[in-house]
């Protein structure tokens, strides 16, 4: 009886992995769906397979996971959708030099193993938001070269506080506001890259 619950266990570990698989699959057809693929850099992204792991620009881990997302100058265009906050392993999304538009959206602040977020050279417009302070283990956060206005959330400016952050371009966009180089202690570990009139 002892052996038969340990294997229903297994087979229930291994099956709850394949529905996440098959769910980061789903999450992914949807954003080709969104976009506009010229030059057919999806074609592999075939929602049929088990998983996505065998899909070019896409990496997973060993439990065949979504950890990096590279699709940088390919060519798309189109939004980002907020589906993609549920990738919750991923650590690498690089989309920059595209022309990705609509906001940021804030559910990108539930990816909170996320390492690198590349989104520069696109056409997003809207607020950075507030929800990627949340992200502790953000590294290079480059979201220059687009059209975001508002002012830099404070939550975004405490990951460069608290010196998590090593690289931040937020340049060349319709940001308000002004960031006292007096009051950012982190800035001496952390290269912030902005328009003059943002860091005083």
């Amino acid at each position: 009886m002892r052996n038969h619950s340990k294997a229903f266990l297994l087979l229930a570990l291994a099956l709850a992995t394949v529905v996440d698989c098959n769910l980061e699959g789903d999450i992914l057809h949807a954003q080709k769906l969104a976009w506009e693929d010229p030059n057919n850099v999806l074609k592999s992204w075939d929602p049929t397979l088990v998983n996505p792991c065998t899909w070019y620009h896409v990496t997973c881990n060993k439990d065949n996971s979504v950890i990096r997302l590279d699709l940088g100058e390919a060519g798309l265009s189109g939004p980002i959708l907020p589906l993609l906050g549920n990738l919750t392993n991923l650590q690498y999304l690089e989309l920059y030099g595209n022309n990705m538009n609509g906001t940021v959206p804030e559910e990108l602040g539930q990816l909170t193993n996320l390492i690198s977020m590349e989104l520069q050279q696109n056409v997003l417009t809207g607020p950075i938001p507030s929800s990627i302070g949340n992200i502790q283990s953000l590294k290079f956060l480059r979201l220059n070269a687009n059209m975001l206005t508002g002012e830099i959330p404070i939550e975004v400016l405490s990951l460069i506080r608290s010196g998590n952050l090593s690289v931040m371009n937020i340049s060349d966009n319709y940001l308000e506001g002004t960031i006292r180089r007096s009051e950012q202690t982190g800035f001496s570990i952390t290269t912030v890259i902005m328009d003059q009139k943002t860091f005083k």
